[in-house]
């Protein structure tokens, strides 16, 4: 069952008379891409490890810093996906790009906005594509390296870190800044595939004061009654039919 004709045709109306749109997307806008998300009843964070250790602590920069073999190891085989290609969300945002103002703001580290074609992209908890030397601070692209064990720098032999925000540290302040000034100045915000219940992002559809905010997620959220519009539709099919 899809959205409502009349609904769909005031979101469409509303996005044809706008001059900018933003899109805060969260790890639903990924999951037809197989990657998993965090905190669906599926989700990683709802599966037990064996060893007792939560998702939140193999994440945390604690333990990147303390056993860098183990958070490698698991990093490499849950966080990357390297198989993975953009799917219907992804694309439809990145066409909608081609010819409108539309700035992305993700919460993911996978990289498929680019990849799909995004430009103007926000990562705001970083990205799998993207390391650095913890010594010489030269910077790698993923396709720069081996992706198992724990990577180290050709040029000084120091360990390489990826450009991801871990449990415990800061988002990047530039990205988190410019981001919110986007939805700040949009006449339309989208906002998909999040639960907004992770801090700060879950706070920054408070700064929207367009004419329209639209909610897909397949789950409710805290939020919903904040929202013009919500759905718990599709989010691929949805943005294809609201962006076309």
């Amino acid at each position: 069952m899809g959205m409502e004709k009349e609904t769909l045709n005031r979101i469409r109306t509303a996005i044809a008379s706008s001059k900018r749109v933003a899109f805060l997307g969260g790890a639903g806008v990924s999951v037809a891409s197989g990657i998993p998300d965090f905190r669906s009843p599926g989700g990683l964070y709802s599966q037990k490890r064996a060893d007792g250790m939560s998702y939140e602590e193999l994440l945390s920069s604690d333990y990147f810093y303390a056993d860098p073999k183990g958070f490698y190891e698991f990093y490499w085989s849950s966080m990357v996906n390297p198989k993975a290609k953009p799917n219907k969300a992804h694309l439809a945002l990145a066409h909608f790009e081609e010819h409108h103002h539309i700035a992305v703001l993700t919460q993911n580290i996978d990289g498929l906005h680019q990849l799909a074609g995004s430009k103007n992209v926000y990562e705001l908890h970083g990205s799998v594509q993207r390391y650095h030397c913890l010594k010489c601070h030269e910077r790698f692209a993923l396709s720069d390296i081996r992706p198992e064990g724990v990577p180290v720098c050709p040029s000084c032999g120091g360990m390489l870190k990826p450009d991801v925000v871990l449990y415990g540290e800061t988002l990047p302040y530039e990205e988190l800044t410019q981001g919110i000034d986007e939805v700040a100045k949009a006449d339309v915000l989208i906002v998909g595939g999040t639960s907004l219940r992770v801090y700060p992002v879950a706070s920054i559809p408070q700064y929207f004061r367009g004419d329209i905010s639209v909610l897909i997620n397949a789950e409710p959220t805290p939020f919903d009654r904040e929202f013009d519009v919500v759905s718990h539709e599709d989010i691929g099919e949805t943005l294809e039919a609201i962006l076309s």
